[in-house]
């Protein structure tokens, strides 16, 4: 599979038939309610205290779906890695952009790279989540988001945008989320490539993180 066979916006434009059928499905002052909570978070700023590109990714060591330990220094061995946060398996935008890195996994494997995915559910719910998209890469459970803070991208969701489901798939009430965000990161650590946005509706398109993929290996 080549970037041109991929679809350019494929998942902005599922996001946006998304977007339009919950608009749909749902009450409008629950859309108002996340709209705001999500300018909330635009103007707060919270993007901002992130990793950024040229800075070393702090590593890591968390359990994947099957329970074993994965350490992004030893991933990084075998060669670069895409590292994907996500809010979690309730989320249908994560759902979206989950099974779109899913279907670039060939070409991914193909640059010599890894995919990774954290998100602070419990080691029982993520299985869940690889188990629903059918996903093959590596799926991590970071409890408590002790990752995401270290990635600088840990925030308290606004009231109007909790959903039930998270304290359950957290396994804790503190209504902590990571930023949904990717890093493409080097060899030696060094991250090449960060897209953070606190719209969470807002993804890196697959043929983006293909092309910052390609980009590490010139």
């Amino acid at each position: 599979m080549a970037i041109h066979q991929v679809q350019q916006h494929e998942l902005a434009d599922q996001i946006a038939e998304l977007h339009t059928n919950l608009a749909h499905q749902l009450p409008a002052e629950i859309m108002q309610g996340f709209q705001g909570a999500i300018e909330t978070l635009v103007n707060g700023g919270i993007a901002a205290n992130a990793v950024k590109v040229g800075q070393k990714a702090p590593d890591f060591s968390l359990p994947d779906q099957f329970g074993e330990t994965v350490t992004l220094s030893s991933v990084l061995q075998r060669g670069p890695a895409a590292v994907v946060f996500y809010r979690g398996e309730w989320c249908p935008y994560c759902d979206l952009t989950l099974r779109a890195y899913q279907r670039i996994l060939p070409h991914i494997t193909a640059l010599g790279a890894s995919l990774i995915a954290i998100s602070p559910q419990t080691p029982d719910n993520t299985l869940t989540t690889v188990e629903k998209k059918e996903l093959t890469f590596s799926v991590l459970s970071d409890v408590s988001n002790v990752v995401a803070r270290g990635y600088g991208l840990v925030f308290v969701t606004p009231e109007a945008a909790r959903h039930p489901g998270v304290s359950a798939a957290n396994g804790d009430e503190s209504w902590e989320l990571p930023v949904p965000a990717t890093f493409v990161i080097a060899q030696d650590g060094t991250i090449k490539h960060a897209f953070v946005d606190a719209d969470w509706t807002h993804r890196l398109e697959p043929t983006e993180l293909l092309r910052a993929l390609e980009g590490v290996n010139r």
